[in-house]
């Protein structure tokens, strides 16, 4: 018999005023030292009495229990802050809203991230020498609450093939936040690493499917001539992946875009050899105008009468004055060309 995967919802928890109750907490805590301290001297001074010890009885038992789970349950939370709270294992709402709250005492704090973030911390300090005692306690203290702000993620740079085959390193940079609490705690085991690693996956994904670079008057999509419009398509396939973690994507983008070391020499050989070409190309280009104006301007002019031979001979000078990829050195004739 399969068993249905339960999927939770959001739901926000209404709390009582937590200054109200700290309040109150710390009037009962003095009455109930008073208390006992009243009572102590009227034991020693008058004897033994039904109602002092009884009053001893409750004030000391006040001050040993309840009034510590009174504190226990006073949330503070700043902007942009949220608690996921069970109770003896089940969700019961998430705390929203910056403020001092009161909660039922026996309720606790979820936020996987934390706890994994807690024993990176600890495996950390227990490598450092002279470690003391207070820094793990803090470490392993660290806070549960959850962050609703814009948060940036970067990964690591990867080296993935492109549609052509070729190695490329490239690196994205992900803005998001956390749009549904409970699903981002109860979905997921830990909704930072599985966002890491769904972008990973989507990137991947992406990438194959475009060039690094077209040629020249190529009108397809490529990953240098079209970042933007690529950007958007990954911030959508990563949206996909981590919909099902309360997670919103609100921008991809590409930080790191080269060739791998093992093809950049040779992929720059080919990026000059293109430049070169294309120099060329301009420069015969360019030259076949100036040769045609200066031919028909000599014709037009009647400055020499030129026939087909002799156009033919200055056609191949001027070429090679215009092409050529050092100055000219000129030739002086003082005779009959023939």
């Amino acid at each position: 018999m399969t068993q249905q995967k339960t999927t939770y919802e959001e739901k926000v928890l209404r709390a009582g005023s937590g200054m109200a109750v700290l309040v109150l907490n710390i009037a009962l805590m003095l009455a109930a030292v008073a208390g006992i301290v009243f009572s102590a001297i009227r034991l020693s001074n008058d004897g033994a009495s039904a109602g002092m010890i009884a009053l001893l009885v409750v004030c000391i038992f006040y001050w040993c229990l309840p009034c510590w789970l009174l504190f226990a349950g006073i949330k503070v939370l700043g902007p942009n802050e949220a608690l996921v709270l069970t109770l003896f294992g089940k969700y019961i709402g998430t705390l929203k809203g910056e403020g001092i709250f009161f909660v039922n005492p026996f309720c606790n704090s979820v936020n996987p991230a934390a706890q994994t973030a807690s024993e990176v911390a600890l495996t950390k300090l227990s490598k450092e020498e002279n470690t003391s005692s207070g820094k793990i306690v803090k470490a392993a203290s660290m806070s549960k609450k959850l962050s609703l702000k814009t948060m940036t993620l970067n990964n690591d740079k990867q080296k993935i093939n492109d549609l052509l085959g070729n190695p490329i390193v490239i690196g994205i940079a992900v803005i998001w936040h956390i749009e549904d609490t409970a699903k981002a705690v109860f979905a997921v085991d830990n909704y930072q690493e599985f966002l890491s690693i769904q972008s990973d996956a989507a990137l991947r994904n992406t990438v194959r499917l475009y060039p690094y670079d077209v040629s020249e008057g190529g009108d397809e999509k490529s990953l240098r001539g079209s970042a933007q419009e690529i950007a958007g398509v990954l911030a959508k396939e990563i949206q996909k992946r981590v919909e099902c973690a309360g997670l919103k994507i609100e921008e991809a983008r590409i930080t790191t875009l080269a060739y791998a070391p093992e093809i950049a020499a040779a992929m720059l050989q080919r990026q000059q050899a293109s430049a070169v070409v294309d120099a060329r190309k301009m420069i015969v280009e360019g030259a076949v105008g100036m040769v045609e104006m200066a031919l028909d301007e000599l014709s037009r002019k009647q400055v020499v009468d030129l026939d087909d031979e002799r156009k033919a001979q200055m056609v191949s000078n001027l070429m090679v004055v215009l092409c050529a990829g050092k100055d000219a050195q000129p030739v002086v004739n003082s005779g009959s060309i023939y």
